[in-house]
């Protein structure tokens, strides 16, 4: 029988919730092991276009279920590579939230006051900067200007962007190749390696079980380069605490795989699902009317014509972030740039006269690519979504040789939820279409169903163990030992692009887990800077470490 590995932490994924317990355990001395089912890619392995087996198909997981499509990275660096690198910090009323619970989602310790200093330490790390308007593109300019026309602010959304690297391609979703964006892989990553961590690509873990010391063992396969829907034998590795960091879409499955060996998962595993109440809005916009109303034009002719120029998000109006507003009643709208593929699969035509997303009217549409401009919208949802038996390995059936696969959430949104896309909606048309600026389709449920790209609360903390399957600290109810700090600890909808809370969350429980491991004796300690060395942001979470520490 062959020798199972054997390490004092295993951590799955590579995205900010494993980056950061990756670079903290390691700093502080444990044997850490990453495990990463997509493959390590770097700025030169980046292409620029969407052919079958480029970087853009080698570096998303896209997974339709049933009402839900959710689209997240599968590399190294998870979706930091593949994000746009938008990073603002929740609003204070986010953490207040009710939600279909009927009281409030969050755990009591933790709000907006008491997450600032780990924000901090987040915006320390990467580094998060805030763009101002000589760094604004074209499609963010028209969507500014169009908010400022209709009586509306807009404000350059914070980025981790060396905007002075940034040669404006427009294809930060497939990576980048020119490194002007502050993925892990030049942060957390790195400096986790330093420190003696390993990180094995290609690894798709598919479940726990128990060890006779108490600790667990991680059981995974090996993934093909280059068809992911071909596995062979992987192995084992034996830790002393796991921390599970695969996505909202992917750990919830996990752990429904490993219930046959654990025992009874928490309820809310693979319940309480929340899409970020996201949704897309396609405008079709009036090139005269960009340089007769807005006064606009870009050069050689051109009022705008600039879809494809520059980087996105880049703009928002956060002017419904107003936490005296009714739930379900808040939104922000982004600009965004959806590129080629998906996005002109899925963009719908406004006011079709037979379907909306194919046919003589979309051709008609797609020759007018240039001077689309699309509005990302983040509401508030219900977190209705609900993962059903796991399939026999991954997270989903794999479809193709890469990216698409069937998977098993169900989602089915509520009044509450359709309300906050229909008002969403208005307000896109009333900024555009009010001021003659264009025609606006928002991308309906009708293709494949609701989609988002930022996936939360399927495993979320909580003080109630009914409707949480974590505890405030992270650690999964019932199991010791086992950590969830993605996306899917979330506790529901965030209203803005949720990198920076996740990995804030990820910074918080980092105390935790280092005094769990220790109390299972590995030797590790706490207190790490920043991966730059920068020491700021330890000084100022300093105070809150006894609080948030065990053993």
């Amino acid at each position: 029988m062959t020798a199972v590995e054997k390490t004092d932490v295993l951590v799955v994924g590579s995205g900010f919730g494993g980056a950061i317990a990756a670079y903290h355990l390691a700093a502080g001395g444990a044997r850490v092991v990453v495990l990463e089912r997509g493959p390590w890619l770097e700025g030169k392995d980046f292409e620029h276009d969407f052919k079958l087996g480029s970087s853009y198909t080698r570096i998303f997981d896209f997974v339709v279920g049933d009402g839900m499509s959710v689209l997240g990275g599968n590399c190294v660096g998870g979706g930091s590579v593949v994000y746009f690198a938008a990073m603002p910090r929740a609003p204070r009323f986010v953490f207040e939230r009710r939600g279909g619970i009927g009281r409030r989602m969050w755990p009591e310790d933790i709000n907006r006051d008491t997450l600032e200093p780990w924000y901090d330490r987040v915006a320390e790390a990467m580094p998060v900067t805030r763009q101002d308007w000589d760094d604004v593109t074209y499609a963010g300019g028209l969507w500014a200007a169009a908010c400022h026309h209709a009586g509306h602010t807009a404000n350059p959304v914070p980025v981790a962007i060396d905007t002075e690297m940034c040669t404006n391609c427009n294809w930060m979703m497939a990576g980048c190749r020119f490194d002007a964006k502050r993925s892990l892989l030049f942060n957390y990553l790195p400096a986790a390696l330093a420190h003696g961590a390993q990180i094995r690509p290609l690894h798709e873990v598919q479940h726990l079980s128990r060890t006779d010391d108490g600790g667990y063992r991680v059981h995974y396969d090996l993934i093909d380069e280059e068809d992911y829907r071909i596995r062979s034998a992987g192995g084992a590795i034996d830790a002393k605490i796991v921390i599970l960091a695969a996505g909202a879409g992917a750990t919830p499955v996990i752990l429904q795989r490993s219930e046959a060996a654990l025992g009874r998962m928490p309820h809310a595993v693979g319940r309480y699902f929340s899409g970020n109440g996201e949704r897309l809005n396609t405008a079709v916009i009036d090139e005269d009317a960009v340089r007769d109303v807005l006064g606009l034009e870009r050069g050689d002719g051109l009022a705008y014509a600039a879809n494809q120029i520059g980087r996105g998000p880049v703009v928002a109006n956060w002017d419904r972030l107003d936490g005296s507003l009714p739930e379900y009643s808040r939104f922000s709208l982004e600009q965004l740039y959806f590129p080629p593929g998906l996005g002109t699969i899925l963009a719908q035509v406004p006011d079709a006269s037979g379907p909306s997303w194919f046919g003589v009217e979309k051709k008609e549409m797609l020759k007018r690519w240039q001077s689309w401009l699309t509005i990302f919208i983040m509401s508030e949802d219900d977190n209705e979504g609900v993962f059903g038996p796991p399939p026999a390995t991954g997270n989903a059936m794999r479809i193709s040789q890469q990216m698409l696969g069937r998977g098993n959430l169900r989602y089915h949104p509520t009044a509450n939820t359709i309300r906050g896309w229909t008002e969403a909606d208005a307000a896109v048309r009333e900024i555009i279409e009010g001021a003659g600026l264009g025609r606006v389709m928002p991308w309906t449920n009708d293709v494949v169903g609701a989609y988002t790209v930022h996936p939360l609360a399927s495993c979320r903390i909580g003080d109630d163990p009914a409707t949480s399957a974590l505890d405030d600290r992270h650690e999964l109810r019932g199991h010791p030992g086992i950590f969830v700090t993605d996306g899917s600890a979330v506790p529901g909808a965030l209203t803005v692009n949720p990198a920076m809370t996740i990995a804030a969350l990820a910074e918080r429980a980092m105390p935790g887990i280092v005094g769990a491991a220790r109390d299972r004796g590995v030797p590790v300690t706490y207190g790490a800077p920043a991966p730059s060395g920068e020491t700021a942001g330890r000084r100022a979470t300093a105070p809150l470490v006894p609080g948030l520490a065990r053993g």
